[in-house]
């Protein structure tokens, strides 16, 4: 590869389409004059993705389970196996068994992105055999990889606490967008996947409570059926809309017309008591003020920067009080105004991507 670009293969399960820290990584690693292959998967329904780089995603056999993560890494060990590259970026512990292994017999550099606390998800909480499995994997891959990032203070201080092993914090934060007026509707918006743990169930029945507003909720995901049920029962379907997954790059324009974010996950495991969610600074680029769940990541931001307010109790009644209380008050929205704006020239991607960029010169040019 003596004249060419050095080649970085990233590795995700998803199907790419909207990963945003996985695009972001890319196109970084793109602008700073390296070859990018993103590798993923092709699912029934995914959208087509045209990238500034090469992308490859499998068609597998099974969707879901042990099998799944089975046929992703087999193909993916064959794939790293056959393709020539100087590093591979594998996205979580979901890819890591076959970027690991390829890499060693390959003698080329690893790198580990932590998207999250893997072995503490929910889906994984209270199910012994399959955390165990993971736990298995972790526990044998994480102190032989030498260079790791992931997206909180938190998540990397608890590996370093486990292994011994040190984690640079690379965190979500979007690109920064130019600021713009857009006449806003009378929405409060969710964005994220539709999972069990997200707090999606107390905000449906928080808006029986405020019968002047609409929630927006953009994503996808295993409880979209029960959460469509539970609208249902509250006679909700008029102020309740399940916008779907869309592409991240229409993700900004509907987020500026809302009027309030929220990111309310519950405390279910380490992952989401660690968590520091992309919604909640996709909000902030959108200059709309958030209520968070209290949480340490996420109070810290608020805290830090005064974009919004910490629900304190998960009851109906309060969060539909705090809602108002943020909406209400015009002096307030006045100085959250003023706060999310500062706050968004300090939390993007162009801050943040110094990082990237100084691991990868590491990882490569050492």
């Amino acid at each position: 590869m003596l004249g060419m670009a050095k080649r970085i293969i990233i590795a995700v399960t998803n199907d790419l389409v909207t990963d945003q820290r996985v695009s972001r990584v890319a196109n970084t690693l793109v602008d700073d004059g390296y070859e990018v292959y993103l590798v993923g998967r092709l699912l029934l329904h995914s959208l087509p993705i045209v990238r500034p780089y090469k992308i490859k995603r499998f068609k597998l056999w099974f969707n879901k389970g042990p099998l799944f993560y089975a046929n992703y890494n087999l193909r993916l060990f064959f794939f790293l196996l056959l393709t020539p590259f100087e590093a591979v970026l594998s996205n979580d512990l979901d890819t890591l068994l076959a970027s690991f292994m390829v890499a060693k017999l390959k003698r080329k550099q690893l790198v580990y992105d932590s998207h999250e606390y893997f072995t503490e998800v929910p889906e994984l909480v209270g199910r012994k055999f399959q955390q165990n499995a993971w736990l298995f994997i972790e526990k044998i891959l994480l102190p032989r990889i030498d260079f790791a990032y992931t997206v909180s203070d938190s998540i990397a201080n608890e590996y370093y606490q486990k292994y011994g092993k040190p984690f640079s914090v690379i965190r979500n934060l979007p690109v920064l967008k130019v600021a713009s007026s857009v006449t806003k509707s009378n929405a409060i918006i969710y964005q994220g996947s539709l999972n069990v743990g997200r707090g999606i169930e107390l905000m449906i029945e928080t808006m029986v409570l405020l019968p002047e507003m609409e929630l927006w909720i953009v994503g996808g995901g295993d409880i979209e059926t029960e959460l469509k049920q539970q609208v249902l029962e509250f006679h909700l379907e008029n102020r309740v809309k399940f916008i779907g997954r869309i592409p991240y790059s229409d993700l900004h324009a509907l987020t500026l017309q809302a009027r309030l974010g929220l990111s309310l996950e519950e405390n279910l495991g380490k992952n989401y008591y660690f968590a520091l969610p992309n919604k909640l600074f996709d909000y902030i680029q959108a200059c709309i003020p958030v209520i968070v769940s209290d949480l340490p990541e996420m109070r810290k931001i608020i805290e830090d920067h005064g974009v919004g307010e910490v629900l304190m109790d998960r009851n109906p009644d309060i969060l539909a009080a705090l809602i108002l209380k943020v909406l209400s008050d015009d002096d307030k929205m006045t100085d959250l105004s003023n706060h999310l704006q500062q706050a968004a020239r300090i939390l993007c991607w162009e801050n943040e991507k110094i990082k990237v960029t100084h691991l990868f010169n590491k990882v490569l040019n050492s």
